[in-house]
């Protein structure tokens, strides 16, 4: 598995699998959760090693358990979750504490690779107080790195203002529907990784065809082109699928390299 070196000097995982669904009813993100966490044995199984997951999810417990009884050795796991900007949960500093905490109790480690702001925190003493609260788990060495989600270039401005540490990823919506390129390009200026989620949804047929025709040059499926897309312009991917077919799919990116004429193709999209 290709890795990336983040702004601190760790490594992670260039691809990983989303989790926001396993565990629950239909596979829906709103469905009753059922305890049903083969997709991610499946991905697991794969060879997936960064597992993405975020309390508002309802599953960390879930997930926590699977990569624990998975046989794997926890070193070479990469774990990513996340903390919800509601109230309930960073509404003081000892409430940001007790929710990590119980991160801690659900995935069943005594550390954690990365942990995320899930959204932006309008309120700036709010923001400021949770950012403490984090860097001082890094501190104590039991959270490696710390990012946050869905942030625009205006609040990792922000941010900068009072972080001590620095933000080492922004997990963000990238696909042909919203590139993103703009912040994707500030990102990668400040040494803050731009890590993708939903890299594969909302995609027309019209793309879609685009891109199978680029994939037909290298005996890869459209998807495999837009991962690999993200991946050579610096982005990692978070892609998930309930389909073991698919999941090894997505982990087939690092034997072939887009051209130059392709990747203008993808950008044009």
């Amino acid at each position: 598995m290709e890795t990336i070196t983040l702004a601190n000097g760790t490594d992670i995982p260039v691809i990983g699998t989303g989790t926001n669904t396993y565990g629950k009813e239909d596979n829906q993100y709103n469905g009753e959760l059922n305890g049903d966490f083969s997709a991610l044995q499946t991905a697991i199984k794969a060879g997936y090693r960064l597992i993405d997951t975020a309390i508002s999810y309802r599953n960390e417990a879930g997930v926590g358990k699977t990569v624990y009884e998975s046989g794997v050795d926890r070193s070479e796991f990469y774990l990513t979750t996340k903390i919800p900007a509601k109230e309930e949960y960073i509404g003081s500093k000892e409430r940001v504490e007790q929710t990590i905490l119980q991160s801690f109790e659900n995935l069943k480690t005594d550390y954690i690779d990365l942990y995320l702001i899930h959204h932006p925190i309008e309120d700036k003493d709010t923001l400021k107080q949770t950012w403490e609260v984090l860097e001082s788990f890094v501190d104590q060495g039991k959270i490696k790195s710390i990012g946050v989600s869905n942030f625009s270039i205006e609040q990792l401005e922000l941010l900068k203002t009072f972080a001590r540490i620095q933000p080492v990823v922004n997990q963000i919506q990238s696909n042909p529907h919203t590139w993103n390129n703009e912040l994707i390009e500030y990102l990668l200026k400040n040494d803050i990784l731009p890590e993708a989620w939903s890299p594969l949804n909302k995609v027309s047929e019209e793309q879609t065809a685009k891109l199978t025709a680029i994939g037909e040059k290298y005996d890869k499926n459209w998807g495999q082109v837009l991962l690999r897309y993200q991946i050579q312009r610096g982005v990692a991917v978070i892609p998930k699928s309930h389909n073991s077919k698919h999941q090894a799919e997505n982990l087939e990116l690092f034997d072939f390299e887009l051209s130059k004429d392709d990747l203008t193709v993808i950008e044009s999209l």
